[in-house]
């Protein structure tokens, strides 16, 4: 695969500036670039998530993300596009699975890592990932943009560069340009003009009404439940929070990613894009969900426990997160990854997306014909989940 064209000249600055630490390009001209995205600037391509995960330490060279933020300039000198970019020494993290092409490499006598990723660390959140000012040239600055990270992969003698969970824009002008593209599903809940969350009940099978109700009532049943956000989230919310998080990452996979600073700086410098549910039972917290809030869209992001109680999980991350979503009139919730569970309760499978760049020709021909397999086989078995699962009443 050849890199790009470059943009035709006067418009874009042809360099692309590689990053150690976002905050050498800043917040002002970040921020001036993720407010122009398709997102209306989304709260995890913010300065504010990425540096706080930097600045905590949760990401950096020894935890195998090394940044590599690239940025192009405008004619005039100002920054007109930003790529969040990590050189990887693994595959944690990330949510798109490339283990087996990783193994099969490595078998075949060839050096996987380091690699190249256009992500946001341990977020399965769709959003840009090729962020441009939109009063700029957007396309040459994407273009330059993904030259920058093509030549940067060949500087660097990095097996690859992966863009993960861009938006489907993205994903097509990626492929267009040589990447090899690949297809998946998480479950999200989409608004569809409710007014109250029993009007989301309404459009439900008679049924599954029923068991929602039930789930919930039996959920709340000695609990006080508060929904958080802004000034009202404080360092003992983050205490209780950080704890249910350890007791989830500790039983799921071992070791969690994040660590308690990172909670602290984003409370501080984001609170007013985040909504944290918690449950108190006997003036003890016991159970809590993390969520960011977006211009159109509520992120669920974490969730932990220490008191095993029936449908608490369901209550705080689904249900409480379509009631918020509702009240604040947002047009989805995208509840996380994996949990075909989640279908029985509102949320119905939508396609996610990324795209590859494989520099050896030895590998890149395998893992292209099986993600021209995988593709097909992906939409085949979001439609079948979608007609033979959803509860909703036909037609609603």
């Amino acid at each position: 695969m050849s890199a790009p064209t470059c943009p035709p000249e006067g418009a874009i600055k042809p360099a692309v500036s590689a990053h150690n630490a976002i905050a050498d390009i800043g917040r002002e001209a970040w921020d001036a670039c993720n407010a122009a995205s398709d997102y209306g600037g989304n709260p995890f391509t913010s300065f504010d998530f990425l540096h706080a995960l930097e600045e905590s330490r949760s990401v950096s060279p020894h935890a195998g993300w090394g940044a590599q933020h690239l940025s192009v300039e405008d004619e005039s000198g100002r920054i007109a596009g930003v790529m969040p970019l990590y050189l990887k020494s693994h595959s944690q993290g990330e949510y798109v699975f490339d283990h087996a092409w990783a193994d099969a490499y490595e078998r075949a006598g060839g050096a996987y890592y380091p690699k190249l990723q256009c992500a946001v660390p341990f977020s399965p959140v769709t959003g840009p990932r090729l962020i441009t000012r939109e009063d700029g040239p957007r396309a040459a600055a994407e273009q330059t943009l993904l030259a920058g990270a093509l030549t940067l992969c060949d500087r660097l003698k990095a097996s690859s560069l992966h863009v993960t969970f861009p938006l489907e824009a993205e994903w097509k002008t990626l492929g267009e340009q040589g990447l090899l593209l690949r297809q998946d599903q998480q479950y999200h809940w989409f608004n569809q003009g409710y007014g109250t969350f029993e009007d989301f009940l309404a459009a439900l099978s008679s049924g599954r009404r029923k068991t929602i109700r039930r789930e919930r009532r039996d959920a709340q049943a000695g609990l006080e439940i508060l929904a958080l956000t802004g000034a009202d989230i404080t360092e003992e919310h983050w205490d209780a929070f950080f704890g249910f998080y350890l007791d989830t990452g500790g039983r799921k996979w071992g070791r969690p990613y994040l660590n308690r600073l990172f909670f602290s700086l984003i409370g501080e410098r984001m609170a007013d894009k985040i909504l944290l549910i918690m449950a108190r039972k006997d003036g003890r917290w016991i159970a809590g969900a993390l969520n960011l809030i977006g211009a159109d869209a509520l992120y669920g992001r974490n969730w932990g426990c220490i008191e095993d109680i029936p449908f608490l999980h369901f209550e705080l991350c689904y249900y409480r997160a379509i009631e918020e979503a509702i009240a604040r009139g947002l047009t989805r919730v995208e509840a996380g990854a994996q949990g075909q569970h989640k279908i029985a309760r509102g949320y119905l499978p939508a396609p996610v997306y990324s795209a590859h760049f494989i520099a050896d020709r030895a590998l890149r021909g395998p893992v292209a014909r099986y993600l021209e397999q995988e593709r097909p086989a992906v939409e085949a078995e979001m439609a079948t989940l979608a007609a033979e699962f959803s509860p909703f009443k036909e037609g609603a």
